[in-house]
């Protein structure tokens, strides 16, 4: 279904959680909430958490985007695996928070659906990188050495996709892909997670060039990224965080021109700041999301760090006055 509609148009992906939580000034109890009150270590920045302490703020901030325009919203797991919530020692609770947090982001696109049949909303179940790279030592004394096997990724990951299908994600997104090795385990696991139950949801792909030299922080070129993960029949391939978007625009251009998917870019607003703030205005960020469409780079188009409900907004604005990409598989259609 969603493949039928990005053959007629632009779909819009949301914006930032991260950024939407942080005006919310959550404090240390807000985070723990009455189920974690005696947990043995802190808990404040733990996003994730909020699915279950807060779960009405992330609905919330789900809709927030839906009444912007977005077509699509990310689930609120982007570090929801044993993996990368053993900082908090809540490794048990992975599948559960990609249940819970799937199950709210999909009661707010039904209800939005049911508003409006003619624009069906869909959930993309998010799958982070976590915090372990696969391919580097953390240990500049000892580069042999790996903090995390693509056994353990594998094996995280299984659960975290686990969790999301049965919360009822509509597709799922690998993004903020720093590390491809990391990202061909999820990828692996996705798979197999796929023919031992007999489903198939849609696969979005979304890596992360880390500077102006084009690369991922592995080393991997555009190009060596896309041959790399393009194994699988994937709805869309493309590139986030890290960079604004007229950072990330002469990348998007490459990747365009060489992969047969569907492609997406959501890009933060600018580059953040001495204080770790993004400056870009929604109305900066728009103009510049337009030299994307103008010049017909991308299928999906959405926000990441920095970027609010304002900022998606006049992206979906800008995005309903052009026409979709077109791919080479789709050029005949």
């Amino acid at each position: 279904m969603i493949e039928d509609i990005l053959k007629e148009r632009i779909l819009v992906l949301d914006g930032a959680m991260g950024t939407m939580i942080q005006q919310l000034k959550f404090t240390e109890s807000d985070y723990r909430g009455e189920q974690f009150k005696d947990h043995p270590c802190p808990l404040g920045g733990n996003n994730d958490l909020l699915s279950i302490t807060q779960a009405n703020a992330i609905k919330k901030i789900h809709e927030a985007y839906f009444t912007a325009g977005a077509d699509i919203v990310e689930t609120n797991t982007f570090s929801s695996t044993s993996i990368a919530m053993a900082d908090y020692q809540l490794e048990h609770l992975a599948y559960k928070l990609n249940y819970q947090s799937a199950k709210i982001a999909k009661e707010a696109a039904d209800k939005f659906t049911t508003l409006n049949p003619h624009k069906p909303r869909f959930v993309a179940g998010s799958i982070g990188p976590t915090n372990k790279t696969a391919s580097m030592s953390p240990d500049v004394n000892d580069p042999g050495y790996r903090a995390v096997t693509f056994d353990d990724l594998f094996e995280a990951y299984t659960e975290q996709i686990k969790g999301l299908v049965e919360g009822g994600v509509d597709l799922l997104l690998v993004e903020t892909i720093f590390d491809t090795l990391n990202a061909k385990a999820a990828l692996f696991a996705i798979n197999h997670f796929f023919e031992t139950n007999k489903i198939k949801l849609p696969i979005m792909v979304s890596g992360t060039i880390t500077d102006n030299s084009g690369r991922t922080l592995s080393g991997q070129t555009v190009e060596a990224f896309s041959v790399s993960v393009s194994h699988l029949p994937l709805l869309s391939i493309g590139f986030n965080c890290a960079l604004g978007a007229d950072q990330l625009l002469p990348h998007m251009k490459t990747l365009s021109g060489i992969t047969p998917f569907f492609t997406s870019a959501h890009p933060n607003a600018g580059l953040p700041n001495a204080f770790g703030e993004y400056e870009e205005t929604p109305e900066e960020m728009a103009l510049l999301i337009r030299d994307y469409l103008e010049q017909n780079l991308v299928n999906i188009v959405g926000g990441c760090c920095g970027t609010t409900p304002d900022h998606i907004r006049l992206i979906a604005e800008e995005a309903e006055k052009f026409s979709p990409r077109i791919t080479r598989e789709n050029q005949n259609v």
